[in-house]
């Protein structure tokens, strides 16, 4: 193999191919495949997102909604313990046991999330982003995830998300792969620039979609504290707690700047997707 396509393949010391889709390592195969027959509850909720395309950012605004502590400031709790990662149990919760409703965040395509979930049980937020945006989030995250494979040259760095060679493989993939199928899915599709544009309107989208009704001052206070500037103010809400095997601390942050293409081009329009 040329020393193009060894640059190209990313390092099994960071990820390993699972039915076509690259996992982190710390979760295993065996886990991932457990996840077909993970019982799902009717009010399970899940965040599915491709990376860096506003998951952290929808774990805070649906924290803010269901939980009343965390509202009013009375509830301390990291947000990986009251949102884990579905496909990466680092702090081997019993999912089990979680209280209700339990809400999930995961990168998983549409293909390898539990049965139950693709016949229409439980509910999935699904939130995208636009591409550029996302490449260049993602490459500043690399930066200082200790689980993610650094690579200093921004050019191959492109080439390989281009082309799938990254965690969660490829972007178009993904998310056509959930738009194409969201018939199988009782589904919300939310893109990160309409949060951004007016968080209002998400946050009453997504409680309508949940069923969870608030007060308009319960409502103002959620927009008021999900703000992404308040989030980056927020240790909880940017995950400043994380394992030093997991992040680098003082390197970066998970909320970075938030910008968006539309922030600096007033005739930016996100091409809608066809679901077929």
């Amino acid at each position: 193999m040329s020393d193009n396509r060894l640059m190209m393949e990313p390092s099994k010391e960071f990820v390993f191919n699972y039915k076509g889709f690259y996992f982190a390592v710390n979760t295993t195969p065996e886990h991932v495949a457990s996840l077909e027959n993970f019982e799902i509850k009717d009010s399970d909720i899940f965040i599915a997102t491709y990376p860096k395309s506003g998951t952290v950012w929808t774990q805070n605004i649906l924290s803010l909604i269901i939980h009343e502590g965390h509202r009013n400031g009375t509830e301390d709790m990291e947000t990986m313990d009251r949102i884990p990662w579905v496909e990466y149990n680092i702090k081997n919760i019993d999912f089990a046991n979680l209280p209700l409703p339990r809400v999930f965040a995961t990168h998983l395509p549409y293909y390898l999330t539990p049965r139950d979930l693709r016949n229409k049980k439980g509910r999935v937020i699904y939130v995208t982003r636009n591409p550029k945006d996302v490449l260049v989030s993602y490459y500043h995250f690399s930066k200082f995830m200790v689980t993610l494979e650094k690579i200093p040259d921004f050019n191959l760095f492109m080439e390989r998300f281009l082309a799938g060679k990254v965690l969660a493989s490829a972007w178009f993939d993904h998310v056509s792969g959930w738009y194409n199928h969201a018939k199988d899915f009782n589904i919300l599709f939310l893109t990160y620039e309409e949060m951004k544009k007016d968080l209002r309107s998400a946050v009453l989208k997504i409680c309508n979609f949940i069923g969870k009704k608030l007060s308009e001052e319960e409502i103002e206070s959620v927009v008021r504290q999900a703000t992404f500037e308040n989030m980056q103010k927020d240790p909880r809400a940017n995950y400043e707690n994380m394992p030093d095997d997991i992040a680098i601390k003082g390197k970066g942050k998970f909320l970075r700047k938030g910008k968006t293409e539309a922030d600096c081009c007033d005739n930016y329009l996100i091409p809608p997707l066809s679901v077929k």
